[in-house]
């Protein structure tokens, strides 16, 4: 198994107003995002290529929104620049 390219625990991922976990994982790994429940449970991923991710507008300085597969999550990371700056080193070039 490959090291992961950027990896953050103790993450609040929510999706709308229901709260998934309090404490899940992102995960950067083999061109793909994956978002994970503190026991390892996979809750969603996708290829690096068909994730949108941003720092919303009027949110606190620790939020990051990310939308795989057409479903949107807000991440709560204690460094949401970490997140974007992986995210685009991990993110094959474009064609």
């Amino acid at each position: 198994m490959a090291e992961a390219e950027f990896n953050a625990t103790g993450v609040r991922i929510e999706r709308w107003l229901r709260s998934l976990t309090r404490a899940g994982q992102v995960v950067i790994r083999d061109g793909r995002l994956a978002l994970l429940t503190s026991y390892g449970t996979e809750i969603d991923s996708a290829p690096l290529r068909a994730v949108h991710a941003h720092k919303p507008l009027f949110a606190a300085r620790d939020r990051a929104l990310a939308t795989l597969n057409g479903h949107r999550y807000s991440l709560t990371l204690g460094t949401p620049e970490l997140f974007f700056k992986a995210l685009e080193a991990a993110r094959p070039p474009h064609p």
